[in-house]
């Protein structure tokens, strides 16, 4: 994986505007992941396909993240400020095959990747939960015979769900909150994909204002812009008084 230039971030967003969710966290791999196949990126499991997009997004806007959460007991708004090492999980396993026992069953299973997202998508929960398992469970067997995955009984179910998560353990990342205003406590689910597509939206529109502007006063290419420095560019921004 290597560092985008400007422009190929700015190429990246562009085919990310028309994209779902899951197919934009793509996008940016295939762009970092040249030497890569798509289908590749889309078979990494979620913790390492969100372990390498925290990695790009330390590359292209720094360690440090900020970002706004409501409080569930007041509606305060609170101002989050933390460094991607804080968020930084240890590594997935790499092979995603896994295996455990519970109440006499014997069960291998796979970590989710990005295309079983894209398969439980629009589902309900409930739903998606037995798409997910019927996807991800290679086999179950009890007493040496194979078991039928809709009968298993809930604490299976539950069991296999909890080893996935505690195998991939970035593809779960939660912030441990705590409101000033009231006290309340309370885990907020950190997206690392949508947190990244976001600043990627704003700093694209920033910079597509930034190239108008210039463009306008100088009459360069939008290439020859994009080029420059961002430093260079608010100089030049500067100079002709537009930010």
């Amino acid at each position: 994986m290597r560092e985008l230039s400007a422009s190929e971030l700015l190429s990246a967003w562009e085919r990310g505007l028309a994209q779902s969710p899951i197919e934009r966290a793509l996008t940016l791999l295939a762009a970092a992941n040249p030497e890569s196949a798509p289908d590749t990126m889309a078979r990494l499991s979620i913790g390492q396909r969100d372990a390498q997009l925290l990695t790009l997004r330390e590359w292209m806007f720094g360690s440090q993240l900020n970002s706004l959460a409501s409080c569930p007991g007041c509606g305060e708004q609170l101002e989050l400020a933390f460094d991607v090492s804080d968020i930084r999980a240890s590594q997935s396993q790499q092979d995603q095959a896994l295996a455990t026992s519970v109440a006499g069953y014997e069960v291998d299973m796979r970590l989710p990747n990005s295309l079983d997202l894209a398969a439980i998508a629009g589902h309900n929960s409930t739903e998606a939960r037995r798409l997910l398992l019927d996807r991800c469970v290679v086999r179950v067997q009890r007493e040496g015979a194979d078991a039928p995955l809709d009968q298993l009984p809930e604490e299976v179910k539950t069991t296999i769900s909890e080893r996935m998560a505690l195998a991939d353990p970035q593809a779960d990342v939660e912030l441990a909150l705590t409101c000033p205003a009231c006290g309340h406590q309370w885990q907020a689910v950190f997206d690392v994909a949508a947190f990244f597509w976001n600043e990627i939206n704003a700093w694209a529109i920033r910079l597509l204002r930034e190239i108008h502007a210039i463009a306008s006063a100088y009459g360069w290419r939008e290439a020859d812009i994009v080029a420059l420095s961002p430093m260079r560019r608010q100089l030049y921004l500067d100079m002709i008084g537009r930010f």
